[in-house]
């Protein structure tokens, strides 16, 4: 059974960092893209940021470029989204995704609130 948990969300004010973590079980994710997505209260989920495992390749959204950083640990499962110059806009619930390059699997965690207070 796969599995993504999140972690990490919280409270912070306006400038400060927060770092999420997900951690993936359930099966080998070597040829899977993980991603975060966030969604934000009355709006549709949107792309954060993705990491290949294979090759560490790494994209970003333009809002959160140069503020964001993804990472992944091969050895625990489990990919990071550091998020430092945290802004109001910010403020979502953050999912953890594993998509398989070349299928059609995709998994989703249960995701986790991040709050940006002015």
């Amino acid at each position: 059974q796969v599995q993504l948990v999140e972690s990490g969300g919280g409270l912070v004010q306006a400038g400060g960092s927060l770092r999420l973590s997900c951690v993936a079980s359930g099966r080998t994710f070597s040829n899977y893209v993980m991603s975060w997505f966030r969604q934000a209260p009355g709006k549709e989920r949107e792309f954060v940021a993705r990491i290949r495992w294979s090759s560490g390749y790494t994209y970003y959204a333009d809002s959160v470029k140069g503020r964001f950083t993804i990472s992944g640990d091969n050895a625990k499962n489990t990919v990071y989204l550091q998020m430092n110059g945290l802004k109001p806009e910010d403020t979502a619930v953050y999912y953890c995704s594993a998509a398989e390059i070349l299928g059609s699997r995709n998994y989703w965690g249960q995701g986790t609130q991040v709050t940006v207070s002015s």
